[in-house]
C-alpha cells in the first residue's frame, strides 16, 4: 500500500538507509584502523610518550600500569623526547619501568633528545634504540642558583631572613653562599650523581667503573652512545615498534596502541591540593630546592 501511494517517498527512504549504512561502515573502518583506537582487537604494542621536562611522573606511571595490565598489549615502547628533569620524578618512572618489564618487554625509542633524566628512564628498559644523531647521555646532576644581593644594594632594597637552622636558607638569592653551604650542596649532588651512575650500571649491565668514566655530564650522539654501550641499536620509532612486537611474540606487523594523555584541568589540579596555599607552597619549594637532572646550563 505504501509503495503504491508513495513511490517517491519509498525510494528516498531506501536511498537514505543505504547512505546511512555506508557512512556508519566507513566511520567504523576509520576508527578501527586508527592506531590508538580503543576498539582495536588482537595483539598490540603499546606506546607511551615522554615529552619535555620530566616534572610530574603521575601520567607516565598511570600509563605504565594501564598497559602492563592490558592483556592485548604484548610489549611497550617508551618514546622519549626529553632533555631531563627532576631527580625524583625520573627515579619514580625508572622504578615503574623496572616493575613493568618483569611482565612485558619494554623498548626505549629516543627521538631528537633523550638526555640526563630522559636517559635515566631509558636505562631501565630491555632495549634502547636511538637515531644516529639523537642527543643523549649527559649523565650528571646540576643545581643552579642566582644571587641578587648586589642588584638589591644598587636599587636600595634590603632583605631580612628569619630561619630556624643554619642551612634553612641555603641557596638564597639574597646573599652570597658560604663555603660550608657549597660543601653541603656538593655532597648532595655527588650522592644523587652516584645514584644515577648505579642505576645506569644496573640497567645496562655495565661495570660501575665504565659508567663512572663517562658520567661527567657530556652529551653524546646516538652513534657515540652505542659505541660506549649506553644503547643497543640505531633506528627510528617504527623500528622500535617492530622490535617490541618481536620481543612480545607478535607475528607479523604489530598493531599499535598509543596511551592517551588526560587533558589538563586547572580546577582538578587546584582541588587536588588541600588548599591554594598548599599549591603555592609546592611552587615555592620547587623554586628553592631545584635539583635537576638535565642538560648542562638548563633548569
Amino acid at each position: 500500500m505504501f509503495v503504491r501511494r508513495h513511490p517517491v517517498l519509498f525510494s528516498l527512504l531506501v536511498i537514505c538507509t543505504i547512505g546511512a549504512v555506508a557512512v556508519i561502515s566507513v566511520t567504523a573502518i576509520f576508527f578501527l584502523g586508527k592506531r590508538n583506537s580503543a576498539f582495536q582487537f588482537g595483539e598490540n604494542v603499546g606506546v607511551i610518550e615522554i615529552k619535555g621536562i620530566i616534572a610530574d611522573p603521575k601520567p607516565i606511571l598511570m600509563h605504565l600500569k594501564e598497559l602492563r595490565n592490558k592483556k592485548d598489549i604484548k610489549a611497550i615502547v617508551l618514546r622519549i623526547d626529553s632533555p631531563g628533569g627532576g631527580v625524583g620524578p625520573s627515579q619514580e618512572i625508572y622504578e615503574e619501568v623496572k616493575k613493568t618489564k618483569r611482565l612485558k618487554k619494554i623498548v626505549a625509542s629516543m627521538g631528537a633528545i633523550a638526555a640526563s633524566g630522559g636517559y635515566y628512564v631509558a636505562a631501565a628498559t630491555d632495549h634502547i634504540m636511538a637515531n644516529p644523531g639523537t642527543i643523549t647521555g649527559s649523565i650528571g646532576v646540576i643545581m643552579e642558583f642566582a644571587n641578587f644581593e648586589e642588584l638589591f644594594r644598587k636599587i636600595g632594597v634590603a632583605a631580612f631572613v628569619l630561619k630556624s637552622g643554619q642551612y634553612k636558607d641555603v641557596g638564597s638569592p639574597l646573599r652570597q653562599m658560604t663555603s660550608k653551604e657549597k660543601e653541603l650542596l656538593q655532597g648532595f649532588i655527588d650522592n644523587v650523581h652516584q645514584q644515577f651512575v648505579v642505576a645506569v650500571a644496573e640497567g645496562r649491565k655495565m661495570p660501575k667503573e665504565e659508567v663512572q668514566a663517562i658520567a661527567d655530564g657530556r652529551i653524546l650522539s646516538g652513534e657515540q652512545a652505542r659505541e660506549l654501550g649506553l644503547l643497543d641499536s640505531l633506528g627510528n620509532l617504527e623500528d622500535a615498534i617492530s622490535l617490541a612486537g618481536k620481543l612480545g611474540g607478535i607475528k607479523g606487523e604489530p598493531s599499535v596502541y598509543y596511551a592517551k594523555e588526560k587533558k589538563f584541568s586547572l580546577l582538578e589540579y587546584l582541588l587536588g591540593s588541600s588548599t591554594l596555599t598548599g599549591v603555592l607552597d609546592q611552587i615555592t619549594a620547587a623554586a628553592l630546592h631545584s635539583g635537576y637532572l638535565c642538560l648542562p646550563g638548563r633548569t
